[in-house]
């Protein structure tokens, strides 16, 4: 069977960092894809040198292809793939990005591990976000999984005993640690009432980790700017909503027990879930 993996040049690289997002299953706050795009806009020697194709590997009317015009007259579709780029930030370094395929995991994750392990990959990261029982004004936890117990910031570990469904990215995980690769997945904890959105907290929180753990230059600055702005819009959307800012309270106040919170959602005493995200993104959305 053809391979999978359209390579135009393998490129020389020394020792490349290899960072990966194939979003789809979980990626709250767009956190993984966002921050992916913040590293690749500052890459040096920047160069696509691979794809996959997904046309024929996704459900698409779920993850559709896009049309543009080309010369501003034929339209021209995009179909969902896997982008490989090579480039520099203080340190080399190898992004893979697209959406999650829906058939041939086994093949297409493979395929990856294996190109990783050619371009001499010695440390591999998967970024995401997960919604969690959190608050937007505080600050945004990462936590960890690695495909070597002695990767993990133990601290910081999330779930280390989970078992059961699970994602492209983790599937990848496990396949790189299997090829050699020391892998790392960070995963921003984002608050479950604005997950469905962009959320830039979330995007730096993920890539200040990253950095530290990588050695990337990767500059925070801008978003240190769009995450001030995102938390003020966010309280002016709750400023006139007091069972909001009691629900948001409540989770602040809430850490040590979670009983308390849950009765009072049971009880309808504040807001759930989906109701708070509702009335935020409403917000978000008429402020651009």
């Amino acid at each position: 069977m053809a391979p999978l993996l359209d390579v135009d040049n393998w490129p020389e690289l020394d020792d490349p960092i290899f960072v990966a997002v194939l979003s789809g299953w979980v990626d709250a706050g767009a956190t993984g894809s966002g921050g992916l795009a913040v590293i690749d806009g500052q890459l040096t020697a920047r160069r696509a040198f691979a794809k996959i194709d997904l046309a024929d590997l996704m459900d698409l009317q779920q993850t559709r292809p896009s049309v543009h015009l080309a010369g501003g007259l034929t339209r021209e579709i995009t179909w969902p793939s896997i982008e490989f780029v090579a480039g520099h930030l203080g340190h080399d370094v190898v992004l893979c990005h697209g959406p999650e395929p829906s058939l041939r995991w086994r093949a297409i994750l493979g395929e990856i591990a294996e190109a990783a392990a050619r371009l001499g990959v010695t440390r591999a990261f998967t970024l995401g976000g997960i919604p969690s029982m959190a608050s937007h004004r505080r600050a945004i936890q990462v936590m960890s999984t690695a495909s070597t117990p002695d990767l993990l910031d133990v601290p910081t570990a999330w779930r280390s005993d989970y078992t059961g469904p699970t994602g492209a990215q983790t599937v990848l995980q496990v396949l790189l640690g299997e090829v050699g690769i020391p892998t790392m997945s960070l995963w921003a904890q984002v608050p479950h009432y604005v997950s469905a959105g962009p959320s830039p907290p979330s995007m730096r929180a993920v890539l200040a980790k990253l950095r530290e753990l990588s050695g990337l230059t990767i500059d925070l600055g801008e978003l240190d700017d769009q995450a001030a702005a995102y938390v003020r819009r966010v309280e002016e959307s709750i400023a006139e909503r007091p069972d909001v800012v009691a629900a948001i309270d409540a989770i602040e106040s809430d850490t040590s027990d979670t009983t308390t919170f849950a009765q009072a959602l049971d009880e309808g005493e504040l807001p759930s879930g989906d109701e708070l995200a509702s009335e935020i993104e409403k917000f978000l959305r008429g402020q651009g």
